[in-house]
């Protein structure tokens, strides 16, 4: 199992109280994840990544084991630690403004 933190908003949104926990196809995947997620809250269909495109949306950072993996290829192997449950998959609102 996956366990996959999201930013309060999309929480809010999704009628979550805390983490959620998902079990993507093998190989596990930035986008399996994704897919599972937006599978089961329909809600969040286009607030993560792009609803047609599936590109991530410009505010959203991915983050695992103190790596942003947010530039990287959606199709990359998630690191062991993620996969196993050990260590959450951050989803973070990025802000912006000075």
């Amino acid at each position: 199992m996956i366990r996959v933190v999201l930013p309060a908003h999309l929480r809010t949104l999704a009628r979550l109280n805390g983490d959620v926990e998902v079990e993507p196809a093998d190989p596990a995947t930035l986008s399996a994840v994704l897919d599972v997620l937006e599978q089961r809250y329909p809600m969040l269909r286009g607030t993560i990544r792009d609803a047609v495109t599936r590109r991530r949306r410009p505010f959203i950072r991915f983050f695992a084991c103190r790596r942003d993996l947010s530039h990287g290829p959606p199709d990359a192997p998630l690191p062991a630690e993620i996969v196993s449950g050990a260590e959450p998959l951050l989803i973070v609102g990025a802000m912006a403004g000075g």
